[in-house]
């Protein structure tokens, strides 16, 4: 009675709504009725919601300032299905359409390894006896613009002398070149370095690349990698920028105007005439391509229902996969850099025909109440997918007509330094990218390496395909475990595994090493080697899926209307994951040991913080920052039927002096609901 009688002294009734993000809460009351899968099992039991007309005095009062309606705000569960869904065949010819550019950034993204790649290199006319086999260089692998496969460490020096028939000498022939059985010690490199002229024996199919135009070896090899820096800190620019400019002004635009000045940077980039003008132009190269990455991935997942947005995303990286694999090839048919980069770059013409064909993201229209602009876009789809206005059986045109008159309300993603549970979320995935990405150069340096001597693993096309595989066995296992765990707990089984592979390579194989120095311990350096590569391939493997899974997470988690800033943190994470790995190279791998360990301790605090995130999958896509908010933990395993959950009712949380909050907030609500949902009785 007590309770009561506060409940009606405080003014509530039954029709208010929780204003605050509950620590263990799902979706509010209107909410979390829109959440209700498609077609699939919830995680969330529902509250009841709310009776029509609630509200009383406060609705008359304040309708000027009232939210618009919950019809217009549930996306997921009423205009999508007017729409067709995904079964429209505008918007499945719309998901298409943000397939094919994959296969463009996927060209665009593995690149440097071709580009950029450190050839074998000798005195030109010294003879065959004083070739300089790429002592100096400090990096094979130029992909650092990539999300799959960091760059890696030297080739052994018994690949040397195998590619030395890629050379563009006309005076040597490489295939008699005899392998040396070590690299030149540092003083014959020294003296190897005071020609003036080289040639050059290039591994990736071309005639010529980056390095030998301009003879970025000896003295001016640290260029090459302030070239790798070059892209990957426009990617991480671009990702910021474009991520807060697309939340304010809309996909399309920041897309349309992101494909435009790729085409002008990235055609110039052939045509530059040093270095400097290489590196400067594959910064805004990189800007640019990060801007057609973050819209495409932002729109990719708001165009689809709650079933099916894990999949539509898994093909999109299949196809970018698909340009890695295709790469090689076309090194070999371009033969010159710049007749390669100008292919790389040329398709994204085709791009130019979205203006006309390409539409702005009604999700977004909708949750920044746009709504003048969200109903031309409702009857445009309409019209294309030849629905019948009688088919609007929840009457989202009426109750679009009466919300026209409202103004656009737009927000940045700085507005979640002001919420409770939204930024801890978005903190917890930009660490899990850092520490995928960045954690994924050790193991490929470790398997790679020189410490390594694997015959397989030193020739230049089957390292790549081999980094290659590795990421698409990930991704194809990506498939299988979100489909059974989750998304939570996916990523978590994933930076287990890539902890324990960490772990194990730094302490067991030091042990391993230590025993080998016994004659009777049966242990050699064969078997170290054999371990060494068994944890690197199993870590490269866990650590691609933490990565792409925790940007996928973020896509979800983050409300429509800060969408892609969220995913430009977490992107942007990614980037400095990867940028560790020129760093580390420009120092000739000092450090690197330290690096690997920072991140095997990343991994595990990751581990921990990964309990706290919510479960996304069937859950419908958060709008605004209200069901952010809202958007949080739940438990990781469901409590069995007939169990009584550990969460105290609403009518006990008021009786907690300590939550006086959450008590206002509770008011309206069944006494038998918990924060959760329903108790079973």
């Amino acid at each position: 009675m007590a309770i009561e009688r506060r409940r009606e002294a405080a003014g509530g009734g039954p029709g208010r709504q929780p204003p605050a993000a509950e620590e263990n809460g799902s979706l509010p009351p209107g909410d979390a009725a829109a959440s209700a899968p498609l077609g699939g099992r919830a995680e969330i039991q529902p509250l009841p919601p709310l009776p029509p007309g609630a509200g009383g005095a406060h609705s008359g009062c304040c309708a000027s300032a009232a939210a618009p309606s919950l019809l217009l705000l549930d996306y997921d569960g009423s205009v999508l299905p007017f729409l067709g869904g995904l079964g429209g065949g505008y918007q499945r010819t719309l998901v298409l359409l943000t397939w094919i550019p994959a296969l463009f950034i996927g060209f665009s993204q593995f690149s440097d390894s071709f580009l950029l790649d450190q050839p074998n290199f000798w005195c030109r006319g010294a003879g065959k006896g004083s070739e300089l086999a790429g002592a100096t260089v400090t990096g094979r692998w130029g992909d650092l613009g990539n999300w799959t496969t960091p760059p890696s460490t030297p080739f052994s020096t018994a690949a040397w002398g195998a590619t030395g028939s890629g050379s563009n000498s006309s005076g040597v022939d490489g295939g008699d070149t005899p392998p040396l059985s070590s690299p030149p010690d540092k003083g014959d490199n020294a003296s190897n370095c005071d020609c003036h002229a080289w040639d050059y024996g290039i591994r990736t199919g071309l005639v010529q690349n980056v390095v030998s135009k301009w003879d970025l070896v000896c003295d001016n090899a640290w260029k090459v990698h302030i070239a790798k820096f070059s892209l990957l800190v426009g990617l991480i620019f671009g990702y910021l920028i474009t991520g807060c400019i697309a939340d304010w002004v809309g996909r399309r635009p920041v897309l349309l105007f992101s494909v435009i000045f790729i085409l002008i940077f990235g055609l110039t980039v052939a045509l530059s005439v040093n270095v400097t003008m290489f590196s400067t132009l594959r910064f805004f190269e990189g800007f640019c391509l990060a801007g057609i990455i973050l819209t495409l991935y932002a729109i990719r997942i708001e165009l689809c229902p709650p079933g099916k947005r894990f999949m539509i995303t898994m093909v999109a990286s299949f196809v970018a996969m698909v340009g890695q694999f295709l790469m090689p090839g076309l090194a070999a048919l371009c033969r010159d850099w710049q007749v390669l980069q100008a292919v790389i770059i040329c398709p994204f013409l085709l791009m130019l025909l979205y203006w006309s064909i390409f539409p702005e993201s009604l999700r977004w229209l909708m949750a920044t109440q746009q709504f003048e602009a969200a109903k031309k876009l409702i009857l445009h789809f309409t019209q294309k997918n030849c629905i019948s206005p009688e088919s609007d059986i929840k009457g989202v045109m009426p109750e679009l007509e009466k919300e026209l008159s409202r103004r656009p309300k737009k927000v940045c993603i700085v507005k979640v330094v002001g919420t409770r549970n939204l930024w801890k979320n978005i903190v917890v995935l930009c660490v899990n990218s850092l520490t995928g990405y960045g954690i994924h150069h050790c193991f490929a340096r470790s398997m790679m390496g020189h410490e390594v001597k694997v015959p397989l693993l030193e020739n230049f096309y089957a390292d790549y395909y081999t980094m290659a595989s590795i990421a698409l066995a990930s991704c194809l296992a990506m498939c299988v475990v979100v489909r059974f765990l989750g998304r939570r707990g996916g990523l978590l089984l994933f930076m287990i595994l890539t902890a324990l592979a960490s772990l194990l390579q730094l302490g067991l194989l030091n042990l391993i090493g230590k025993y080998s120095q016994h004659p009777d311990s049966g242990m050699s350096d064969s078997v170290k080697d054999k371990f060494s590569i068994s944890f690197s391939i199993v870590g490269m493997f866990a650590s691609h899926a933490v990565g792409s899974l925790s940007v996928f997470f973020c896509a979800e988690i983050t409300p429509t209307v800060i969408r892609c800033g969220g995913l430009g943190l977490v992107l942007a994470s990614a980037g400095f994951g990867m940028l560790t790995a020129p760093i580390i190279e420009l120092h000739n791998q000092k450090g690197y040991f330290l690096h690997h360990i920072i991140f095997a301790c990343c991994t595990l605090i990751c581990i921990i913080c990964i309990l706290l995130l919510p479960e996304s999958r069937d859950q419908n896509l958060p709008e605004n920052i209200s069901n952010g908010e809202h958007y949080t933990r739940q438990p990781l395993l469901p409590h069995k039927k007939g169990e009584q959950p550990l969460l105290l009712t609403n009518a006990e949380l008021k009786d907690y002096s300590g939550l006086h909050d959450v008590a206002a907030a509770s008011d309206g609500l069944p006494e038998g609901a918990t924060a959760n949902g329903m108790k079973s009785m």
